[in-house]
């Protein structure tokens, strides 16, 4: 059964993102994707010009979806403190639920590939914590206490990379969401 246009690219897509979720952390070639496709890797060029085209693609999808959820949390939360820990949580959950993506967040599957690709992501995660920081300041303003936007949306980022890692580290076994309650309230007093 023939596979409609922009199927075969999806397909490649997500076998490579299945590939990543490997604890194991075999470095993953255009030929071991094909062979997992059952394409000749010549098939696989016929769809991205290169393996950082793929990876791209991948980024592209992480960014599509977490911008997409970030931004519904944004519309529809008024208050900047729960803002702040909605954003905090759906990126503990993407990753919990998408393990490869995971370690391209973490950049364990970017090593050794195009350095424009990790400079894609620091991108990505400048713009999280750039909302960070526009839902705390709101939360000032709601609040009146100070909170040190800057620092504090620093240090909200700094967390939900430290669990990214803690859980690719772990085999995929220390889930993101474990604890999390707690350590938001303890972290500046995010409590709902």
């Amino acid at each position: 059964m023939a596979l409609k246009p922009g199927e075969r690219k999806q397909q490649i897509l997500e076998t490579l993102a299945k590939m990543l979720e490997s604890p194991k952390r075999e470095k993953i070639t255009t030929a071991s994707l094909a062979a997992r496709l059952e394409v000749s890797e010549a098939a696989l060029y016929r769809h991205f010009p290169s393996k950082a085209r793929m990876f791209d693609g991948l980024i592209e999808f992480i960014e599509h979806t977490l911008f997409g959820l970030i931004n519904k949390i944004t519309s529809e939360e008024e208050e900047g403190l729960r803002q702040a820990r909605r954003i905090v949580t759906i990126l503990l959950l993407f990753a919990e639920k998408n393990h490869g993506m995971t370690r391209v967040l973490t950049g364990d599957a970017l090593v050794n590939e195009d350095a424009n690709l990790q400079a894609r992501v620091n991108q990505l995660f400048d713009r999280i914590e750039s909302t960070l920081k526009q839902s705390l300041r709101i939360a000032e303003t709601q609040t009146g206490r100070k909170f040190d936007p800057e620092s504090q949306a620093n240090l909200l980022l700094c967390f939900v990379i430290g669990r990214w890692h803690q859980f690719a580290k772990s085999g995929f076994k220390r889930k993101p969401m474990e604890f999390v309650q707690q350590q938001l309230t303890l972290l500046y007093g995010l409590e709902e």
